[in-house]
């Protein structure tokens, strides 16, 4: 018994002398392990007579489990000890800023306005907005369409039911009602941007129901077709980020300008990319022209002592051309994954000196 309280002693003493887990566990081999001094005595029990067996058993049963429980709870107190110095060694600053995970994408039309906006801004240009909702005269009349014009018919245009005793509502054809109600509200000079939401009753690869317009309206003493398109050629080298671009304005029919044109610009195709500025081949990019009397006098300007000109294009159309989407529908079908694919970061703001894609 002697014996046992030797062993007990220096078993508890080496665990409690343990200074790591690594010299801990070697303790507890030596002692507990298949080999180990206890474990040994613990062997030796086989051989004892039964009245040795009856007074040794409980013996080095209670040693065993004592050294057992001094093993555990040191191993306890390193562990504890281990991962306090872990704390003060390891410890994360919580006052640092998080890193910021980008999310989400500016859709390409809403990019395209903004570089649009940027690039006219620099012309002095200021933005101008309307309802989507628009009555005949700021839509047609004030416009010079005549009476039977196609855009008044219902398979051009979206019509609400009229009101008693009035024409019926539209769902505006172009954002020139807008140039309407500036010119009504506005004396000249005039120098605006129209962009936003158009309606007209079409669907297929490059038309759809709702698409996005952007127009342009002066109106000064003295303007003239030389300004209309030095502004619009100097537009085009801007919005493609070309140095120079080939351009053509071809004569054409609108009921608000006169005289009216298309501007044609040369293209060529490579691959599946168009390479706006150059090439054999034109391709219409806008409307344009001088603004009617008619209108100047609808609005209350004075035709005989202010001219003006004006200009409209498709913002999804340019959109398609610079950035190489072959189809228009996917702008409206709320895909996530093409928006990430087309989409930009909303933060890079466009601009002529600091770059607009």
């Amino acid at each position: 018994m002697s014996e046992l309280d030797t062993i007990e002693k220096e078993a508890l003493g080496a665990v409690a002398a343990a200074a790591d887990l690594a010299s801990l566990d070697a303790v507890r081999v030596a002692e507990l392990g298949k080999k180990g001094r206890i474990s040994g005595l613990m062997k030796t029990l086989g051989g004892m007579s039964p009245e040795e067996r009856q007074t040794m058993g409980p013996a080095l049963n209670g040693l065993r489990n004592r050294v057992q429980d001094a093993v555990e709870a040191r191993k306890a107190a390193l562990e504890e000890a281990e991962l306090e110095k872990k704390l003060q060694t390891e410890r994360i600053d919580m006052t640092l800023p998080p890193r910021v995970t980008p999310s989400g994408r500016l859709h390409p039309v809403m990019q395209v306005f903004e570089e649009v906006a940027s690039i006219f801004g620099d012309m002095g240009f200021t933005v101008a907005e309307g309802p989507d909702i628009e009555d005949d005269w700021h839509n047609f009349t004030a416009l010079n369409f005549p009476e039977g014009h196609p855009a008044r018919e219902t398979h051009d245009t979206f019509f609400f039911n009229p009101q008693q005793g009035a024409a019926p509502k539209v769902l505006r054809t172009h954002t020139s009602p807008v140039q309407v109600r500036v010119m009504e509200s506005t004396k000249p000079p005039i120098r605006i941007l129209v962009p936003g939401r158009v309606y007209r009753n079409d669907w297929d690869a490059t038309h759809t129901p709702m698409f996005h317009q952007v127009e342009g309206l002066v109106i000064e003493k003295n303007i003239h077709m030389g300004h209309l398109k030095g502004c619009l050629i100097d537009f085009v080298k801007e919005f493609f980020e070309v140095a120079d671009v080939e351009a053509r304005f071809r004569p054409h029919f609108f009921p608000f300008t006169e005289p009216s044109a298309e501007m044609d610009v040369k293209y060529r195709k490579v691959g599946d990319a168009i390479e706006i500025g150059e090439g054999d081949s034109w391709m219409e990019i806008l409307g344009s022209g001088m603004v009617h009397p008619n209108v100047l006098a609808n609005c209350g300007i004075d035709p005989t002592e202010y001219q003006g000109f004006a200009f409209g294009m498709g913002i999804d159309r340019l959109a398609m051309l610079k950035y190489g989407m072959p189809d228009l529908r996917p702008y409206f079908e709320a895909d996530a994954g093409w928006t990430r694919h087309y989409g930009f970061r909303p933060w890079l703001s466009p601009s002529v000196s600091g770059g607009l894609s």
